[in-house]
């Protein structure tokens, strides 16, 4: 029963946080931040595979935040609403990076060209972060969404633009590859 009481407190504490901030105050939002940047961060980390890029879209993401906080109507939760805000902003900077890797490839080490992966040493260990990180990007965004952020299959396939039939090929693919890596 207490958890309930805590639950609800913390909830009130973090909307009056909201309501602050959506007034302008700048240290309201940065107690959000605070609360928020740990799940905001692995998100990222997960969805992008980098986690230099996903300090980078971290940023951008509290940045939209503020940005349109005064947008924000109170009808979910603001970890919710921050939480997609911030898909949105990994499937947005996806998008823009895929357009610009397209235009160009700058390479100084003609040796980068060689796309062939070395199997690891048999006495190398091989995690799970490391495996989903090495995932092809449709399949890494499919996989984190659907297995480790609870999307379902017509939720991920709205966010990423795709049919239903392409997410569960997709996390299909996914699955199969982590199993291959993770069998080594």
């Amino acid at each position: 029963m207490q958890s309930a009481t805590a639950s609800q407190a913390a909830a009130a504490d973090i909307s009056s946080l909201v309501r602050a901030a959506q007034a302008g105050d700048q240290e309201a939002f940065e107690q959000l931040y605070r609360l928020h940047v740990g799940r905001i961060n692995a998100i990222c980390r997960r969805m992008l595979g980098d986690p230099r890029w996903a300090e980078d879209v971290v940023q951008d993401a509290f940045v939209r935040a503020w940005l349109m906080l005064a947008g924000f109507r109170h009808e979910s939760c603001f970890g919710s609403w921050l939480y997609r805000l911030t898909v949105n902003a990994v499937l947005l900077e996806l998008r823009s990076t895929k357009r610009r890797r397209a235009r160009v490839m700058p390479c100084e080490d003609i040796t980068e060209l060689d796309h062939r992966q070395e199997s690891p040493a048999p006495d190398q260990a091989l995690d799970l972060e490391t495996a989903i990180a090495g995932l092809p990007e449709k399949a890494r965004l499919v996989f984190v969404l659907h297995e480790v952020e609870g999307y379902q299959h017509d939720e991920i396939a709205e966010m990423l633009g795709t049919a239903v039939g392409t997410c569960k090929a997709q996390l299909h693919r996914a699955r199969h590859l982590l199993r291959e890596r993770l069998q080594r």
